[in-house]
């Protein structure tokens, strides 16, 4: 009877024991099999990162003015401020700069303007002896037969340089006016910063203006705007060629166009 009762029990004990540890040895993998052990963990990149392309700096605009086209030609002379004389293909052709007007020199008997001798001078240490690019706008030639162009050395256009020195104002001389804005903000730099005629006039600075010579009594016929001289209203349009005087004071409108610098003094050349 003994027998009997122990055997059941000790094969209910060996099956239990072989099914504990059937457990155990499958435990280890239920439990060690999560996705994050098997795979590296992925670190989201931070909203900072760089793009794998770094963006384009915003481009500062460049003084330098490259020209559009042009010819090739070497400087031989300096007249003045704004006038050069150019060898091209041997021959030899008076440039006159586009878009500015340099203080004119002693002429016909006529006094230098302010600053006439210094223009001159800078031109000369821009392009003297220097080969340049000659750019059309849209005239060929002035009145006087010379060659219109914006002259260049190397990537430096000389006009533009002259106005940001102060040794050149910037009229408007339409048609040609390609370059007439860069210009305008070049000569409004240089009057910020007092440079050349914006700086201080010496005194004196010029002759002064001639005498009138129509008393008030006699202004019949006259135009107001040239107060201190007798120089008839439009029609015809009249020229510094066609009248006498020189150095007089101008008021607008200016009918006739006698004041080319802006500076209330009408004919101041030869």
């Amino acid at each position: 009877m003994l027998c009997r009762s122990v055997y059941p029990r000790l094969h209910i004990a060996v099956v239990s024991l072989l099914v504990l540890l059937g457990a155990g040895c499958l435990e280890p993998a239920v439990v060690d099999e999560p996705a994050a052990a098997t795979r590296p963990p992925t670190t989201p990149r931070p909203a900072t990162e760089a793009p794998t392309e770094a963006p384009r700096a915003t481009a500062t605009p460049s003084p330098v003015v490259t020209p559009i086209d042009g010819i090739r030609a070497e400087v031989v002379a300096v007249v003045d401020g704004d006038t050069i004389r150019v060898s091209i293909d041997g021959e030899t052709h008076t440039v006159r700069y586009i878009g500015i007007n340099a203080p004119e020199l002693e002429r016909s008997g006529q006094p230098a303007e302010w600053l006439a001798a210094e223009a001159t001078a800078m031109n000369t240490a821009l392009v003297a002896q220097q080969r340049v690019i000659l750019e059309k706008d849209v005239s060929e030639t002035d009145q006087y037969g010379r060659l219109l162009r914006y002259v260049y050395v190397g990537d430096r256009m000389v006009n533009a340089e002259l106005v940001r020195l102060g040794y050149a104002r910037a009229p408007s001389y339409p048609p040609d006016i390609r370059h007439q804005e860069y210009l305008r903000q070049l000569e409004a730099e240089a009057r910020r910063a007092g440079r050349g005629l914006w700086g201080a006039t010496p005194t004196p600075a010029t002759p002064p203006l001639e005498t009138p010579t129509a008393a008030p009594s006699d202004r019949a016929g006259c135009d107001p705007a040239y107060p201190d001289v007798c120089i008839p209203p439009p029609p015809p349009d009249l020229d510094c060629s066609d009248i006498p005087y020189r150095r007089f004071r101008v008021l607008p409108p200016d009918p006739h166009h006698f004041d080319g610098g802006g500076d209330g003094i009408g004919c101041e050349g030869p």
